[in-house]
């Protein structure tokens, strides 16, 4: 029950990360910071 537990805590924040990465490529934030010349491919 205890790894059943767990497991689901962190599917959780990796779904959360997941959708804070999907959100902000949507708004137009980049990892880059917007600057596609310096980082070779964010979009």
């Amino acid at each position: 029950m205890g790894t059943f537990l767990v497991g689901c805590i962190i599917l959780g924040c990796v779904g959360l990360a997941v959708h804070s990465l999907v959100k902000d490529k949507k708004s137009g934030k980049a990892s880059c910071g917007g600057d596609c010349g310096s980082c070779k491919g964010c979009h």
